[in-house]
């Protein structure tokens, strides 16, 4: 199984293999051409209530995984879909977020490598 994350803001590379956005709102300043996205699953992202009591604070990070790992269980389809694609190539999983170390796509990657 081979999934990497990258922020969006990063130079879209051919390494990159499948290219799916797992942001629930459009990333700022970024247009559709430039972010090359071979897909955009707002769905697979956090609720909007989790995104917002999460606010990217560190030290709710741990909690803010939990949360959303049960919110994943219940997007199976989702999930499957996701870990598809990975037996074709590369999955890239793009985000947002400044903290490169506590975001959704981090849980996400290592939810579905533990599938």
């Amino acid at each position: 199984m081979d999934i990497k994350i990258k922020r969006v803001y990063e130079e879209a590379s051919k390494n990159d293999g499948y290219r799916v956005l797992v942001d629930r709102i459009w990333p700022r300043g970024v247009s559709k051409e430039k972010a090359k996205l071979d897909d955009w699953i707002k769905e697979i992202a956090p609720s909007t209530e989790l995104r917002k009591w999460f606010d990217h604070k560190e030290k709710r990070f741990s909690e803010f995984s939990k949360k959303y790992i049960n919110e994943l269980n219940e997007h199976s389809e989702l999930v499957e879909e996701l870990l598809n694609k990975t037996k074709e190539k590369r999955l890239t999983l793009l985000y947002g977020a400044k903290d490169e170390s506590h975001n959704q796509a981090v849980v996400l990657k290592k939810f579905l490598e533990d599938q």
